[in-house]
């Protein structure tokens, strides 16, 4: 058999995407139409695309946690505040060119307190905020200035909306624009914005107080035309109220005579929803249907709380006609839900609520089909270990510092939550070509996860149509299981795994049997029904320390593990499937102990294609074992800290590491050194991923960043040799003109090349040929000797002229080099003004950053300032250099002078004999 050819080695993976965080803590705002989410990551707010998972832009804060934030409805300005408090206003931008915005406007001291609600009004003019001292202003966003303010709150500011009644059938030519708040003492007021504070000054106080919450209320919306409000609070109960009520009383609830004393909503319906409401709104698709004859007939609106689920309600019959979302397990009383909703936003042109959760995470969910669409994790905290899944490897899971699993699809931030583990998930595995998935917890067992038939997934899997449930459970071991693998191949017949490890604190490794697990999620089963209990097969005392690791050889028939007490071992796997009525039957049997490593073994992974077995230690290193012998055949030293995962790459050709130093590093196992390291993380890399076609590498850091690593080989390969052919012709093209005399092109092409060799010795060339040239005394008028010389340097373009400056700094630092570089320079300062080569490292710099950023172009005075800057650094160089030719050329010329006063004392009057006798043949000849 004639063996192929070698796998060429991969060597560039460049980063070609990352998930990052996207919501740490803070308010969130949606653009209208539902496209575009703003967050906030520690203290700057982010702009990110709904769709693509992209980041748009970042808005830079102040250095001081956002406390409220929100989008104008016509999605042109973002109004933040911090907790300094200061009023901070951007101008959303329209593209994704600009990737850091700063704010166009900023008031250090809005308010006295911290800000916690704020809205804008319908016509994007306006903003109101309230703080926690009970105070409600309203600004004017393009003067930045307060037009109203209202006191009298008795505590914190809990909601806001805004009454601009736009009811086109109304007879009535009155205006009504009103500010409806809401604060802690359960009161909810409305006040008159049409009067203003200068010719009234009862517009201080509100136009009419309504009490009917016993608890805060957190949910504010008027309808449309101003007839009705809905109110929510935490006391479990939203109230409607009728604002096109009249009160024959002569004071209204304001407590004030005169104007508004015939203006009292009054309560039209109480409905209790049974769970703290967080937020309300009004489905406006079918406000048109509600109108004075009607009465509350067609209203619908939605509630969020504390259960974490959408509920649209009926207004007129107070039922709740559908739940969005799954409700979570009850939670003690003086314990938060995680999944409980704190804020609440309707799309109206999409029909999608989108909720916002305690644990960070985003749920879109559409009132056509009324499901899940998309779900956009804010944080996934340390992410411990990653696998592809799926057979096209269009998803990936990661097990993060959470008893979820988080299921992203790679080509979005789409993602979904697998709820099962009551503790942290500590590892992953898959098989079955990516349809099945084992994990193991902290709380002592592992699961088996399976995915949904796409036909039958209904709206709430992953693009695709994936729906990923528990199928299975694993029960017995008394610590934590840090370490699963699954059987590589698959049952006869079937695509259907045999069997799987699990390792565990307690030291030991057990097998289960797998053969009767489903393949497939079944969603139509009720959330009562309880996973399959695999039955474990055999138990086997591994390690004195914890297990940290196992795999299984591609063929099924051997296990390694790998453990705290600095040993991977080696066991002969003994598997027969149940037949009948005889039950499957397991063992293990120790084969060897690979020891050498002076640190605990983090990762052990089999070759697919040679008998080998490679391990990531503590003590930094990545070492190659033979199973033949188990003896130790190479080590792979160049981490800086623990190695934590190693994998095989390129038909065992290459090993791919992570570490704790935030490294990758690609291995050439023949070579036995590092070909690549990526580097993208500032924290441990625990979670190493790579895809079937070995195209993608992903990996999850304690850092909270997923990074995808994209093979880049042959386009480096194809860049570098589109670049040498080019530089071949470059350098052709080079001689030919150095050939023709041609010295203008010849600078030209030297200088574009950026080849500081060549432009020298083309200099030198010119020097020698001016002074040997018969039409050199013709050209004495020219700085350089040679005309065209001069009429290249005069005419060099800014960039080109700085990069010359910087070459002759350079040349000027070697004796050897200092004429050409002195001769150059002295050229340049003849044919250049000080202006032009100021402005020749301002050019320098903008084309640089054009080139790096995409920045727009500086003005004239930052461009002076940066080529200032620049041209001193240069200077200051130049000088030192110079001198220390002058004072050489000065020596030498001293030393010349001591030598001809030693050759005429040498010669001890010789030659000046010489000279007389010969004058005085000359006399004889002459008579």
């Amino acid at each position: 058999m004639v063996p192929g050819p070698r796998p060429k080695l991969k060597t560039v993976y460049k980063k070609a995407r990352t998930i990052a965080p996207l919501h740490t803590s803070g308010p969130v705002a949606i653009v209208s139409d539902g496209s575009k989410v703003v967050t906030c990551v520690a203290e700057d707010a982010l702009l990110t695309d709904v769709v693509t998972g992209i980041q748009i832009c970042r808005f830079v804060g102040d250095t001081q946690s956002i406390t409220s934030l929100c989008v104008t409805p016509s999605d042109s300005h973002l109004l933040l505040f911090t907790s300094a408090p200061s009023l901070r206003i951007y101008e959303v931008p329209s593209s994704s060119g600009a990737r850091v915005v700063h704010p166009v406007r900023i008031i250090a001291r809005a308010h006295d307190a911290p800000v916690h609600v704020c809205t804008v009004d319908p016509t994007s003019t306006y903003l109101a905020s309230g703080s926690a001292d009970g105070v409600v202003k309203v600004w004017d966003i393009s003067r930045g200035h307060v037009t109203h303010l209202f006191k009298g709150h008795g505590g914190v500011v809990s909601a806001l909306a805004f009454n601009l009644a736009r009811d086109p059938s109304s007879v009535s030519q009155e205006r009504v624009w009103q500010l409806i708040t809401a604060s802690v003492d359960t009161r909810v007021r409305i006040f008159d914005l049409t009067s203003t504070l200068a010719k009234d000054q009862g517009a201080l106080r509100p136009v009419a107080v309504l009490e009917g919450h016993v608890s805060v209320p957190r949910g504010l919306e008027v309808t449309l035309d101003g007839k009705w409000l809905i109110t929510g609070g935490r006391d479990s109960v939203v109230l409607i109220w009728d604002m096109t009520s009249k009160s024959p009383v002569g004071k209204d609830q304001g407590g004030r005579k005169g104007k508004g004393k015939d203006f009292s909503p009054a309560l039209a319906k109480t409905i209790p929803v049974m769970e703290r409401v967080e937020a309300v709104g009004l489905i406006r698709s079918d406000e048109s249907n509600v109108g004075p004859s009607t009465g509350l007939t067609g209203l619908r609106f939605f509630t969020a709380g504390e259960k974490g689920v959408i509920k649209v309600w009926d207004a007129k019959e107070g039922t709740c006609l559908y739940s969005l979302g799954h409700e979570e397990g009850s939670v003690s009383e003086d314990q938060e839900d995680p999944r409980q909703i704190v804020d609440a936003f309707y799309v109206s042109s999409t029909s999608t609520i989108i909720s916002v959760h305690a644990d960070q995470n985003i749920l879109f969910h559409s009132l056509d089909t009324r499901s899940l669409t998309r779900q956009l994790i804010g944080f996934n905290d340390e992410i411990v270990d990653a696998v592809f899944l799926s057979e096209a490897d269009s998803h990936i899971a990661l097990a993060t510092n959470s008893s979820l699993i988080r299921v992203y699809s790679t080509v979005s931030l789409d993602a979904r939550l697998l709820s099962g583990h009551t503790d942290i998930v500590l590892s992953l595995d898959r098989c079955a070509r990516g349809r099945i998935l084992a994990s193991g917890s902290k709380d002592r067992s592992a699961r088996i996860w399976a995915s949904s038939p796409p036909e039958s997934s209904g709206g709430d899997g992953l693009p695709g149509g994936q729906q990923w449930g528990c199928v299975a459970l694993c029960e017995g071991h008394a610590e934590s299981v840090g370490a699963v693998a699954m059987s590589r191949t698959v049952g006869d017949g079937q695509s259907h795994p045999q069997f799987m490890f699990t390792g565990s604190q307690d030291r030991t490794i057990k097998m289960w049997d797998l053969s009767d697990v489903p393949l497939a999620y079944d969603i139509s089963r009720s959330g009562d029904d309880l996973p399959q209990k695999c039955k474990s097969l055999t138990t086997q005392k591994a390690h004195e320390k914890d297990i940290n690791s196992l795999d299984v050889a591609p063929n099924d028939k051997i296990l390694a593990s790998g453990s705290q007490d600095r040993t991977a071992k080696i066991y002969e796997v003994n598997y027969s499937p149940g037949k009948g009525s005889r039950s499957a039957h397991g063992e293990l049997r120790l084969l060897g102990t690979c020891r050498g490593h002076k640190r605990g073994v983090w990762s052990v992974q089999f070759g697919r294609t040679e008998r080998v077995l490679a391990t990531g230690s503590g003590d930094k290193t990545v070492k190659l074992w033979s199973l033949d012998d188990f003896s130790c055949v190479k080590t792979f030293e160049g981490h800086t800290n623990s190695v934590l995962r190693v994998d095989f790459l390129n038909f065992g050709t290459q090993l791919v590491s992570t570490a704790s130093d935030g490294l990758l590093k690609l291995w050439s196992v023949r070579e036995e050194e590092c070909i690549a390291t990526l580097d993208n993380h500032q924290d441990k890399v625990w979670a190493l991923a790579i895809s079937a076609d070995e195209r993608t590498i992903v990996s999850g850091a304690a850092d909270s960043v997923i990074t995808f690593w994209e093979d880049c080989t042959e386009e480096e390969e194809r860049d570098k040799e589109l670049k040498r052919e080019e530089l071949v012709l470059r350098e052709q093209e080079f001689m030919n003109y150095l050939s023709l005399n041609d010295y203008r092109r010849a600078i030209q092409l030297a200088l574009a090349m950026q080849q500081p060799g060549r432009l020298l010795s083309l200099f030198k060339a010119i020097r020698s040929t001016s002074s040997r040239s018969d039409s050199y005394e013709s050209d004495m008028s020219s700085v350089t000797g040679n005309a065209a010389v001069d009429e290249v340097l005069r005419t060099l373009p800014g960039s080109d002229l700085a990069r010359l400056l910087r070459y002759v700094r350079d040349w000027n630092s070697n004796a050897r080099t200092s004429e050409v570089a002195q001769g150059v320079l002295f050229a340049i300062i003849k044919l250049h003004s000080v202006d032009d080569v100021v402005n020749a490292f301002g050019d320098e710099n903008q084309e640089t950053a054009l080139a790096s950023l995409g920045q727009p172009a500086e003005t004239d005075s930052g461009k002076s300032g940066a080529g200032g800057t620049a041209l001193k650094e240069l200077v200051d160089s130049l000088i030192p250099y110079t001198e220390r030719h002058l004072s050489r050329m000065d020596r030498l010329v001293q030393e010349s002078f001591v030598v001809d006063y030693i050759l005429s004392e040498m010669d001890d009057g010789m030659f000046d004999g010489v000279e007389n006798n010969a004058m005085d043949v000359d006399v004889v000849v002459e008579t």
